[in-house]
């Protein structure tokens, strides 16, 4: 991996001068630590797909973003944006049973299912396709091991390269 970033850092500004792009893939690390692929519609309009993983378990989440350009006056390159979406999977937990004699462990899996905010700024290099970032992502599981369990403090660093 620190080779491919190596690599990635010297050739980017071999690859397109340009500032439009349509894509961006990267990675997250948090709570729900991952790797998330991001399509624009347009300047201010993404779809973001997250494959995360959290509570021993493996979750694809689906959000929709906003991105504001003109937030801060005094640069154009720090992008605030905010959205929504959801998320399923299934989660993984170590089970403990004893009786008089014995104590064993088994392994427990549940189907997970919820739904995502998000919250975040970014800040775009223009001299290369990069991008880094903190968000929030607070996130509402309807089903799991734990019916109805809310998390507000899934914050993250982002890291992104854009295509």
């Amino acid at each position: 991996m620190k080779k491919f970033l190596i690599l990635l850092f010297i050739i980017s500004p071999f690859l397109g001068m340009a500032q439009t792009f349509e894509n961006a893939i990267g990675v997250r690390g948090g709570i729900t630590a991952g790797i998330e692929y991001r399509y624009y519609i347009d300047d201010a309009n993404a779809y973001k797909f997250l494959l995360g993983s959290r509570s021993d378990g493996i979750q694809l989440h689906a959000m929709k973003e906003f991105h504001q350009y003109d937030l801060f006056r005094r640069t154009d390159r720090l992008v605030f944006f905010y959205g929504a979406g959801v998320h399923a999977g299934y989660e993984k937990w170590l089970q403990r049973y004893s009786n008089d004699n014995s104590t064993w462990y088994q392994d427990r899996y549940a189907f997970l299912a919820g739904m995502d905010a998000l919250l975040g700024l970014e800040y775009m290099f223009y001299e290369v396709p990069i991008s880094l970032g903190i968000e929030a992502k607070p996130y509402f599981d309807i089903f799991g091991r734990r019916m109805f369990r809310i998390e507000l403090f899934d914050i993250a660093f982002t890291l992104k390269y854009r295509f």
